[in-house]
């Protein structure tokens, strides 16, 4: 996939994963936003000679591993299993874990339009 259609392909992931949220289907949006920080840690791999395609989880654990520093706290949030009771251990916001990682790796500057 081109570099283009892969941003494309993230923007649109995103705001999915945001519309999803204002109807009230926050894990619906939860998996959307770690497909698309999924795909951003996949094209930044991929930039670098790396092995292509691998599922977002396992691409969020490498960024969790091996990363940079800043993005290993959003990255293992990302990979957390809700609660029995379908809450997040944590307080921050997915999308925002998403957004920042999306932003970082690939510099997308405007992952909200």
């Amino acid at each position: 996939m081109r570099p283009e259609q892969t941003t494309s392909r993230i923007r649109a992931e995103l705001a999915y994963a945001r519309a999803a949220r204002e109807h009230g289907k926050v894990g619906r949006a939860r998996v959307s936003a770690r497909r698309a920080a999924g795909w951003a840690v996949g094209a930044f791999l991929s930039r670098r000679g790396e092995p292509p395609y691998r599922g977002a989880f396992e691409l969020l654990g490498w960024l969790e591993r091996e990363g940079p520093e800043q993005l290993r706290p959003p990255a293992a949030r990302l990979r957390q299993q809700v609660t029995k009771d379908h809450r997040l251990p944590h307080d921050e916001d997915p999308l925002e874990d998403a957004e920042l990682i999306v932003h970082t790796l690939l510099g997308l500057m405007n992952t909200t339009q």
